[in-house]
């Protein structure tokens, strides 16, 4: 049985959580797409993690992981990774971590690249974490890229390595990077790395039969290379599609598809952002839910929750259940609204459509239903019917919105304890 969890919004809904969780009865634990730019954290045993390049199954001392071939690996924040981990008592960590061959070695030039591509889109810049993630994938797009088995031959890799050094200054000038210190660093690295390298089908043919596979998204659909707020997107596919094609899950074997979503909406960088409050509502929101990114430490950008969002978010992934988080942070909220609606510059209303055009998406007028507070706290709270009414109210209105897809999981806190389950 696989089960796979997939951000639905911009990113940072919360996912570390429900990973935590489920991994705990999982064998394996995946990465598909992304790299070191994405971020969960987690509180465990009052232990806090920030993961980043690695699946947060590591929490759980039985849990065999693998980073996929769809995703890019910077080895330096790897191994920085891993060492803080088993500093926080994770100590078999570095026994159950693998990569794919076939994944993307991600340099130290590439984050170089990353600052001079947003440099010079001046005003229309993307808002990327700079971490090197874009250029990476363009180049494994051009067929230029550097494979991680590739890595483990110092003739190949250098020669490589040096040819991208080489196409960046020819189209750049003189770059702030010395291609040869990052040669001599591999030199390190690559022993260090050959008991984490395997031939990813091998790897997975041993797990085919196993019971529980949890696959982690990260990033998440809005940020689609394909199906997200394009250009303002990240470089890789972030949703189901690439979740098959990062690892050649059979789609047979699915069970679950797991959406989390905030009970607000909150978005990292630049880009539309319809339900966005730049108003004191957006304020509390950033303050109350501590809105700052795992990866980047920058403000994150608040809104009401959008279902034009949420249902072709869910038109797309085609979830089997939910898991909103952070509802405690709406605890002293009036009213709350929603987004039901986008008017379009020329009138039309939309309900399930989403603008593929950004520059039509900036200049939507958003229609909301109003829905009561419930001005009381709800904090740890671990029952369903323990919630106020007014609570309960807005779940549902969403579960029923979203055309009845259940509302499982609703986190109520950052601890991993701060969780109904409804059955």
């Amino acid at each position: 049985m696989v089960t796979i969890v997939l951000g639905s919004q911009w990113g940072d809904e919360g996912k570390g959580k429900i990973t935590d969780l489920l991994s705990q009865k999982a064998t394996l634990c995946c990465r598909t797409a992304g790299g070191h730019n994405a971020g969960h954290t987690i509180v465990h045993d009052n232990v806090t993690y920030d993961f980043h390049i690695l699946p947060s199954g590591l929490v759980s001392p039985t849990c065999i992981n693998l980073i996929g071939a769809g995703t890019v690996v910077h080895v330096p924040s790897f191994f920085k990774e891993l060492a803080a981990l088993e500093e926080k008592g994770l100590t078999t960590a570095s026994k159950r971590i693998f990569i794919s061959d076939r994944a993307h070695v991600c340099f130290d030039l590439h984050s170089v690249v990353d600052g001079l591509e947003e440099a010079r889109l001046g005003g229309r810049k993307v808002g990327t974490t700079g971490k090197g993630i874009g250029p990476c994938y363009s180049d494994k797009a051009a067929r230029r890229g550097v494979r991680m088995g590739e890595m483990l031959d110092e003739e190949v890799f250098e020669r490589k390595l040096r040819s991208l050094d080489a196409g960046y200054r020819a189209r750049f000038g003189e770059l702030d990077y010395d291609v040869q210190e990052e040669i001599d660093r591999f030199k390190t690295y690559r022993e260090k790395l050959r008991p984490f390298i395997v031939d990813q089908l091998s790897f997975l043919q041993k797990y085919k039969d196993c019971p529980d596979t949890l696959v982690e998204g990260a990033n998440a659909l809005m940020l689609d290379l394909d199906h997200g707020t394009y250009p303002y997107v990240t470089s890789s596919s972030t949703g189901l599609g690439g979740a098959v094609q990062g690892l050649s899950i059979n789609p047979t074997r699915i069970t679950s598809i797991i959406g989390v979503v905030k009970a607000y909406t909150t978005r990292v960088g630049s880009g539309p952002f319809p339900s966005e409050q730049l108003n004191e509502i957006g304020d509390k929101l950033q303050s109350v839910g501590k809105e700052f990114g795992v990866t980047t430490g920058r403000r994150r950008r608040c809104g009401w929750f959008d279902l034009v969002l949420a249902r072709y978010s869910h038109a797309i992934n085609h979830y089997t259940a939910l898991n909103l988080t952070k509802l405690d942070v709406l605890d002293d909220f009036d009213e709350i609204k929603v987004a039901v609606a986008y008017i379009l510059p020329d009138g039309t209303r939309h309900e399930y459509s989403y603008p593929g055009d950004a520059n039509v998406l900036e200049k939507v007028q958003v229609e909301y239903v109003t829905l009561p507070g419930w001005k009381s706290n709800t904090m740890g709270v671990t029952r369903w019917e323990d919630l106020p009414a007014n609570a309960r109210a807005y779940v549902e209105f969403i579960e029923r919105e979203l055309g009845g897809v259940p509302v499982k999981w609703i986190g109520t806190g950052p601890a991993r304890e701060h969780m109904i389950i409804r059955e």
